[in-house]
């Protein structure tokens, strides 16, 4: 079953038909947004299906939004598996968020149907708590396909998380910088003050506040 999942409610979609139990399941996973001031962490994980294979997967940070936006519902139609999980900005901020990172991981592993054999995940680390078999790789969302879909459905499900922020919390500029630490984010925060999506455990953020700047 392919499933959307955030940290409040899950979202299923329809089962993929001719799921072969004996098949040894590989779920590729990786993540998009630990580094911005501002909203969730997504993660994802995939298992892509050999027989109906998606070509032109790559890391989605080489990849332009048009294209990533092309590949998402091939993806979302051809893999065994999905899940996306969303981690929001206050567990982020509860957990730090290579916590949250970790824990998005796991339960999008943990939200596949059918499960997962074995996740390989982007990166150098493994959540302590996957509930199969790991493995960690560096570059992987630019080597093993399953990871690069992964990526993609994390970024665009999160960069279409942030368009929508934008027109929630307005002059902060989320459409274009997706909540990054650019010099119109920067801007805007010293002189709107933060937003109920700032992320108050990261630096900026919180030594503006520290300072009194703010509020």
């Amino acid at each position: 079953m392919k499933r959307t999942v955030t940290t409040r409610a899950p979202v299923s979609t329809q089962p993929f038909e001719g799921v072969n139990a004996k098949d040894v399941l590989i779920a590729g996973v990786d993540e998009a947004g630990r580094g911005p001031l501002a909203g969730p962490v997504v993660v994802a994980a995939v298992v892509l299906n050999p027989a109906h294979p998606v070509d032109g997967l790559d890391d989605s940070k080489k990849l332009s939004e048009a294209r990533r936006e092309k590949l998402f519902p091939l993806i979302v139609e051809r893999a065994l598996a999905y899940c996306v999980v969303v981690v929001e900005k206050d567990e982020i901020d509860r957990i730090n968020i290579f916590q949250a990172t970790m824990t998005g991981m796991s339960r999008a592993v943990a939200g596949l149907t059918p499960s997962a054999a074995e996740a390989w995940v982007d990166g150098n680390h493994l959540p302590k708590d996957l509930p199969c078999p790991g493995r960690a790789i560096i570059d992987g969302d630019a080597l093993i396909p399953a990871i690069s879909a992964a990526s993609i459905l994390a970024k665009v499900t999160r960069d279409r998380l942030m368009v929508a922020m934008d027109t929630e919390h307005p002059g902060y500029g989320f459409a274009s910088h997706k909540g990054y630490s650019t010099p119109e984010h920067l801007a805007a925060l010293k002189r709107l003050g933060p937003c109920s999506q700032h992320r108050r455990s990261f630096a900026p953020v919180r030594l503006l506040l520290d300072q009194g700047e703010l509020f």
